[in-house]
C-alpha cells in the first residue's frame, strides 16, 4: 500500500473533512488518526496502525512513556460517512492548527492531514536543492 498525491479540502463547521477516494480505498472502512510530526495528523490503515503500535510497544517504557501517552491519548478511530467525510476531534484539529482549509497528502504507508497554512510553510521551507542533497545522502 502506497498513499500518494495532494488534495485540498475544507473542514466544515462540525470538524468533518472529506478524505480523498483514492486514500479511502487504501485505508479501508476504518482507520486510525493521531498526532504526527510538524503539527500534522497521521492517518493509518488498521494494518499499518498495528505495525506502528508494535514498534511503539517495543520502546523502553521508561524512556518513551511521554511519547506513548501522547500518541495513544490523541488517537481516534475514523469511519468515513456516506459522503466520504471523517469527523476530527477538536483536540486533533487544534493540534494540526486547522482553521478551515486543509491539505491531505499521501506519505507512503500513511496519509497526513495538514492545515493549508502549515503545509505551505513546510513546502516553502524546503528547496528542490535540499531534496536533491537529501536524496544523494540517502543513496536514492
Amino acid at each position: 500500500m502506497v498513499l500518494t498525491g495532494k488534495y485540498e479540502h475544507t473542514l466544515d463547521s462540525k470538524n468533518r473533512l472529506f478524505m480523498p477516494a483514492k486514500h479511502r480505498e487504501l485505508l479501508g472502512d476504518t482507520f486510525m488518526i493521531t498526532c504526527g510530526s510538524d503539527h500534522c495528523l497521521s492517518v493509518y490503515s488498521m494494518e499499518e496502525w498495528e505495525k506502528y503500535t508494535r514498534k511503539i510497544e517495543e520502546l523502553p517504557a521508561t524512556q518513551a512513556r511521554a511519547f506513548i501517552r501522547f500518541i495513544y491519548s490523541n488517537a481516534q478511530t475514523a469511519q468515513p460517512d456516506s459522503q466520504g467525510r471523517i469527523l476530527l476531534s477538536a483536540d486533533l484539529v487544534a493540534f494540526a492548527q486547522i482553521e478551515k482549509e486543509a491539505v491531505v497528502i499521501g506519505s507512503g504507508n500513511h496519509a497526513e492531514i495538514w492545515s493549508a497554512a502549515n503545509w505551505k510553510a513546510q513546502t516553502e521551507a524546503t528547496s528542490p536543492e535540499d531534496i536533491t542533497d537529501l536524496m544523494i545522502q540517502l543513496g536514492l
